[in-house]
Order: structure tokens, then C-alpha cells, then sequence
């Protein structure tokens, strides 16, 4: 059988793949355990500067393969809260929580918890097909794999509320235009735009992007500006600290290309 999650490892640049095409990448147990093995994996690796997540054919991910849900035969409901805990949060959690860059490439539809996946990333590039739904509702349910936080911070609530409560697609024109996403493109220069990004993350230097990646977090979650301000200095010193910086300075002084570390 093929791995429903594979990945690949190149100039310092890992790239996850969903890979049940033939059913959009929709998510079943072992995809989600795989592809929280591949995300811990790409964390844990040194060598690996970025991550790049994506979907195997013509879909990003269609959210829960819901032949997995079948009610048909139990005599209890599925237990949700706990699937999310098991199965879902930690993925989040791992992607929030990485200090490297993720950049989503969604080559596909994306629904549901496949929506919250890709919004859980540091940077979303989607092709113009691609599509954005908040499918819960139409099959009786609230929202998970934390999309609601995403949506609210990218949309805000009234938007928000809307998508959710609605389920409409969100075409990726739209979802750039709205600031749900980063950037839409077309079709055919998905791969080529993704791949200018990952490369160019990948040679940017990582503690910087670390930082980057804490402070954008604390203005997020800190309860003022003298709470933020103190975690922006924080990690401003922190990157302010490494030698990248200094090669930077030197690199610009010198007009010539940085040799970052």
C-alpha cells in the first residue's frame, strides 16, 4: 500500500505530501498519525530550514474522510472532542510551535479540517482553482482543527461567523483578496511560485525567522502593547545576538551578497 503522507528532503527544504488523491487527501487516522510523524520528523531535523505542505493531485485536502464517522451500526456517538485532542490539536499546536517556516501549497480544494491544515501554516500560496470551504456545517457540526482562530484573525468575525455558518466556497482570489491567504496564482506557476518561496525562506537566516515567527505569536496573544513590546525586545535581542546579523550589516556595508550561516 502507498503511505498516505509522504516526504522528501532537498537543499535544506522538506516537503510534505497528502497523498490519497484518488479520495482529494481526505483525512483518515493513519494520514493524521503520519503526517504528525512527518511535521514532528521535519521539526526535529536540523538540516531541514522550511516546510512545505501540499496535496497529491488535484486536491489540497477535502477535510475527514467521513466513511470514517459512519453511524450506521454504533450504538454511542463518536466522541469528537477526543479525536480532536488525539488526532488534531497536536498537529496544530506542532505547527505553531516549530520555529521554522510552513508554507501551505494548496493546489486543490481545501475543506474543513483540510481548510484549518493549510490555515495553520506560517504562509498560504494557493492556485487560482483552489477553493476554501468551512464545510462543518453542512453535515451538523461546529468547526475544529483550530480553523475558527484562524478565520477570525484573517477575516474577522463577521466574515468569520459567515464562512462558518454558510459553508460557501471562498475561491483563492477571494481568499487572498480578503487576507485569508497570502497569494494566489495561477495554476500552472503554483509549483514554480512555491518553490521560489521555500527557496528563498531557506536561505534566509533562521533565527531570524524563528523570531519573526515568536513575535508575530505574542502580538497575537499578549494582553497589551507593553506585554507585546517587551517579547518584540526580547527576541529582537535574541536575533540581534547571532552572527547572522552581524554578516548581514557587514554584507550591506560591503555591497555584497550575505554568507549567512
Amino acid at each position: 500500500m502507498t503511505d498516505p503522507v509522504l516526504m522528501s528532503l532537498s537543499d535544506g527544504i522538506a516537503t510534505i505530501t497528502l497523498n490519497r488523491p484518488e479520495r482529494l487527501n481526505a483525512i483518515t487516522r493513519d494520514l493524521i498519525l503520519m503526517l504528525r510523524d512527518k511535521i514532528d520528523t521535519a521539526a526535529a531535523d536540523d538540516s531541514v530550514r522550511v516546510v512545505c505542505l501540499t496535496g497529491a493531485g488535484r486536491g489540497f485536502c477535502a477535510g475527514q474522510d467521513l466513511s470514517e464517522r459512519d453511524p450506521r451500526g454504533r450504538s454511542e456517538p463518536f466522541d469528537l472532542e477526543a479525536i480532536q485532542a488525539e488526532l488534531y490539536h497536536p498537529i496544530v499546536r506542532a505547527i505553531a510551535n516549530m520555529p521554522k517556516p510552513v508554507v501551505a501549497s494548496v493546489n486543490g480544494v481545501a475543506a474543513g479540517a483540510g481548510s484549518g491544515l493549510a490555515l495553520a501554516c506560517d504562509i498560504v500560496i494557493a492556485g487560482q482553482s483552489a477553493k476554501f470551504i468551512q464545510s462543518f456545517s453542512k453535515v451538523g457540526l461546529s468547526v475544529d482543527a483550530g480553523g475558527g482562530l484562524a478565520l477570525l484573525r484573517s477575516l474577522g468575525m463577521p466574515r468569520a461567523k459567515a464562512a462558518l455558518m454558510l459553508a460557501e466556497a471562498i475561491p483563492a482570489d477571494d481568499a487572498a483578496d480578503l487576507g485569508m491567504i497570502w497569494k494566489s496564482v495561477p495554476d500552472e506557476a503554483l509549483q514554480a511560485e512555491t518553490e521560489v518561496v521555500v527557496r528563498k525562506l531557506a536561505s534566509t537566516p533562521r533565527t531570524a525567522l524563528a523570531c519573526i515567527k515568536q513575535a508575530m505569536a505574542a502580538a497575537a496573544t499578549a494582553p497589551g502593547l507593553g506585554d507585546y513590546l517587551k517579547q518584540e525586545a526580547a527576541l529582537q535581542g535574541i536575533a540581534g545576538s547571532h552572527p547572522d546579523y552581524g554578516e548581514g550589516v557587514l554584507s550591506f556595508l560591503e555591497k555584497r551578497k550575505p554568507n549567512f550561516e
